[in-house]
């Protein structure tokens, strides 16, 4: 079956002429002109709308259009002209209220228009390229009323008017003034913003640059903060109350650079009330205030941000170079923690938690820290004190947010390894003398350290963990193995060291007690006996004994002393008076040692079980000392002079520094065989960077150390 031939069908228009009546279109208009007066007269309930828009209708159709159009155009601008001359006689705040009236009349009476000339806004306008009736009649208005010239001058300056009325404390018509700018709105975007928002944007910068001048000589930074965020919520709310919302991102600003971006330096540096004054005082509210005002404008927050840098590294510098603060280690990390905190909470509170300010933050502590060479000692110091005794009782979260605060700090460190080497000191100090607070808090420590730095920084401290309780075995056996042999003599504890994890440094032998020798041997016979290969040294500065003593009328003590001191008391089994030179001589215990002991035993009070003479806290080489058989205490256990851990001399710091540079060099010499083993060729500058980049988690490689390897130019 083939497909029909689609057909098109076409109207045509009739064609025999039809004659109309000359006068048709004149007469119609008349009709439809009358209409319009009748709507701008306020008469239009007698009017039949049907009927006007098939008079409006025929006349398009038969081709009239042009004629009503411009009878439209002619007609309301004649009624528009009339309007005007009733709005300019309007006196006072009556003159809004009349153009605010009139402006509605206005849009009823051309609702109804465009209604009766519909068809003609349908047809006849696209295809003539005319204005639409209802765009026409706000044409109209703006060029009538809006741009007369009696008008136009006298509606912008009663707008600004009352809106600096309202800007100085006065009630106002907002809703009339609501009216009359959303006129404006709907006249079109360049009428709001040429005849209102450009001079409103003028006159509000002169109002806040006045403003501002007279706050900033008479208010504080605070106030001045206060006042100037009340101004800009001011005008956020205006917006939203009767201006365009596009206006707000316009008169905020002009309020910004007036009253902040003008004045910031100023406002940051303002003596006794700034941001410095801010920050030392806790002023959140002030700070948060400040924050947000000047993150509005350019180059706020770094202006901030930079202040807040200065005042941190010059109070930072202060406190590590203070020589009353660096006397006692423990509170001199204390002081860094405090300070940690309180800038932490202002940028948590005040700041929004913003990473510019935290970056800030520890870029500042990294930078002072690393000032004082003594810091990794210090901390470390700190955290013997806490794994010793300041954390006991505290519940295991404070015991984690303790470390965690130590651990920050531990991450500013340049120098890890000379941490490293200090930790490890106390860390065995602790274990040996059995003051560490609990085992769980020390690996605690350590597998934060782990985390921070890896395996190979906490291997040996795991390493001191295993000997410990390798050693209680090894005792375990020990005793098993004599049965009854020992007696009633002294009894021993020994833990035994591997040379390699512990911080163990070659020291002058001290002269033990006989009775002390014999049950040592007995030890070294049954350990080598068991363990083929292995060397045995004592290290008699690190341990401890307990000693039963019997004082005058028969008064009786357990005292608690180093193995030292053991040393020292046991001398005064066979005398009562020894010198200074006959007890050095007799133990050959290290002078400073010596005197370190002397002092616990003899200048301490509640703990001088012996006498000194002359009396005084020092210790000289001329002094006697005698047994004390009067000493008495209410305990029956006396715990004399395990000295904690302090700072070190200065002989010992270069000593130990010297360690460092020394395990240093290995691995800088290995940095540099790696880099050069991928890298084939380098010249000096390049191996210096590439080195520095990957020790820089243990330390900072010294460059004129570098330069020693003579590595200039070198190839592999």
């Amino acid at each position: 079956m083939s497909a029909q031939k689609k057909r098109n069908f076409k109207i045509e228009a009739f064609k025999h002429r039809v004659e109309l009546d000359p006068n048709y279109a004149e007469r119609t208009w008349r009709v439809l002109e009358h209409a319009i007066h009748e709507i701008y007269n306020h008469n239009a309930s007698g009017l039949s709308f049907e009927e006007l828009y098939r008079n409006a209708y025929n006349m398009v159709l038969h081709k009239y259009g042009e004629k009503l159009y411009s009878g439209l155009v002619n007609t309301m601008t004649g009624h528009l002209k009339e309007i005007a001359r009733s709005i300019e006689t309007a006196q006072g705040g009556f003159f809004l209220e009349e153009l605010n009236v009139k402006w509605g009349d206005h849009n009823k009476a051309l609702q109804m228009i465009r209604d009766i000339l519909m068809y003609m806004d349908r047809t006849f306008v696209p295809s003539n390229h005319k204005t639409p009736v209802h765009e026409l009649g706000l044409n109209l208005w703006r060029d009538n009323i809006i741009h007369s010239s009696k008008i136009q001058i006298r509606l912008l300056d009663m707008l600004l008017d009352l809106i600096h009325r309202e800007r100085t404390g006065e009630v106002i018509n907002r809703g009339l003034m609501r009216n009359i700018t959303k006129m404006l709105m709907d006249l079109g975007s360049s009428v709001y913003q040429e005849d209102f928002e450009k001079p409103f944007l003028e006159v509000s910068a002169s109002f806040y640059s006045v403003e501002s001048q007279q706050l900033i000589e008479c208010c504080d930074c605070g106030e001045y903060l206060r006042k100037a965020e009340r101004r800009l919520n001011e005008e956020i709310e205006r917006v939203s109350h009767y201006l365009d919302v596009k206006s707000e991102v316009k008169i905020t600003s002009v309020v910004e650079g007036e009253m902040i971006a003008n004045h910031m330096q100023r406002l940051v540096h303002m003596e006794n009330s700034g941001l410095v004054s801010m920050l030392v005082d806790d002023k959140y509210e002030d700070l948060s205030r400040m924050y947000n005002l000047f993150r509005r404008v350019p180059d706020g927050l770094s202006t901030i941000k930079d202040v807040m840098t200065s005042h941190l590294r010059e109070t930072g510098k202060q406190l590590v170079s203070d020589p009353e603060k660096l006397k006692d280690p423990v509170d001199f990390v204390q002081h860094l923690l405090d300070e940690k905190d309180k800038y932490d909470k202002i940028i948590s509170k005040a700041f929004n938690n913003d990473k510019t300010f935290q970056n800030a933050l520890n870029s500042s502590f990294e930078y002072f820290i690393n000032l004082n060479n003594r810091s990794p000692e210090f901390i470390s110091l700190y955290v013997d004190d806490k794994l010793r005794k300041g954390l006991k009782g505290v519940s295991e979260e404070d015991v984690e947010v303790v470390l965690d605060k130590v651990m920050m700090l531990f991450r500013y460190l340049q120098e890890k390894d000379v941490f490293e080497k200090y930790y490890k000191q106390h860390l065995a100090k602790r274990l040996l003398s059995g003051k560490s607070v609990s085992d769980d808090t020390e690996r605690s420590m350590i597998v934060k350290l782990k985390t921070e730095c890896g395996y190979q920084f906490t291997s040996k401290l795991e390493g001191m963990f295993t000997d410990m309780k390798t050693s209680i075995d090894t005792m375990q056996g020990f005793y098993s193995s004599q049965n009854s042999e020992i007696g009633d003599g002294p009894t021993l504890a020994v833990q035994v060291l591997t040379t390699g994890s512990w911080p163990t440094q070659p020291s002058a032998p001290c002269n033990l007690p006989a009775e002390i020798l014999v049950i040592c041997e007995k030890f070294r016979t049954f350990y080598l006996g068991t363990h083929t290969g292995r060397r045995l040294t004592w290290q008699t500065n690190m341990g401890t004994a307990d000693i039963k003593a019997t004082f005058g009328k028969g008064q009786k003590h357990e005292l608690n002393v180093s193995t030292y001191q053991m040393c020292i008391l046991m001398l005064f089994n066979s005398t009562d008076q020894l010198t200074y030179r006959e007890i050095e001589q007799a133990t050959e215990i290290p002078p400073s040692d010596l005197k370190r002991c002397l002092q616990s035993l003899a200048c301490v009070k509640g703990k001088n079980v012996l006498r000194k003479e002359p009396m005084s806290k020092d210790i000289a080489e001329d002094d006697a000392f005698y047994f004390n058989d009067k000493f008495m205490s209410k305990f029956f256990k006396v715990k004399i002079g395990t000295v904690a851990a302090q700072k070190e001399s200065e002989p010992e710091k270069q000593e130990t520094r010297q360690r460092v540079e020394e395990d240093r060099k290995p691995q800088i010499e290995a940095a540099i065989v790696r880099i050069m083993k991928s890298r084939r060729v380098l010249d000096h500058n390049t191996i210096v960077t590439e080195v520095t980049s990957q020790l820089q988690s243990r330390f900072l490689p010294n460059p004129v150390l570098l330069s020693d390897f003579h590595i200039t130019g070198i190839s592999v």
